[in-house]
């Protein structure tokens, strides 16, 4: 498609930005792809059980509200209770009710899961070194912080009235 030439018509992506869309596109799933493999194959977790052990050992006290960890891991709370589910079945987190909402729990990391974690955590900065930081300049490496800060900046849901994955 080309631009628009009137005021009410779509502004279409440039052949230019097309190509940079679709490489930017095409990079982050092979990226989620290959961290979710390489997960998978040496630690026999999918990339995203990874990240939320990582919230979960970051957090006061390795313990979270499930909806907040629901908002940082931008998954839906259905989502987020099934890997839970999965995670206590391997001895990784367990729940506990919220003493100051009943209808509340948190999600609390076992030494288990630390343990799980603390294993997998090699391979997986050796998987993300390999596909992102080894590839790139400290000047590159500098340019796409900024330009994922502008991008994470501009899409950040004010939560008035936004349809969020964690409050579905």
């Amino acid at each position: 498609m080309t631009t628009a030439s009137n005021a009410g018509d779509p502004r279409w992506l440039s052949l230019d930005e097309q190509r940079v869309w679709r490489s930017y596109l095409h990079a982050t799933r092979l990226l989620e792809d290959s961290l979710d493999r390489q997960l998978q194959r040496d630690a026999s977790m999918p990339h995203i059980y990874y990240g939320l052990l990582v919230q979960l050992s970051e957090a006061p006290r390795h313990r979270m509200r499930m909806t907040e960890l629901a908002k940082d891991a931008k998954i839906t709370r259905s989502r987020l209770s099934h890997a839970i589910a999965r995670m206590e079945g391997n001895g990784w987190v367990r729940r506990e009710d919220c003493a100051s909402d009943r209808r509340g729990q948190h999600a609390c990391l076992t030494d288990e899961g630390y343990e799980v974690l603390k294993k997998a955590a090699p391979g997986h900065v050796a998987a993300v070194r390999q596909a992102i930081f080894d590839r790139l300049t400290p000047d590159q490496v500098r340019q796409l912080g900024e330009i994922t800060r502008i991008m994470t900046d501009g899409l950040q849901p004010d939560g008035t009235g936004a349809d969020l994955p964690w409050l579905r």
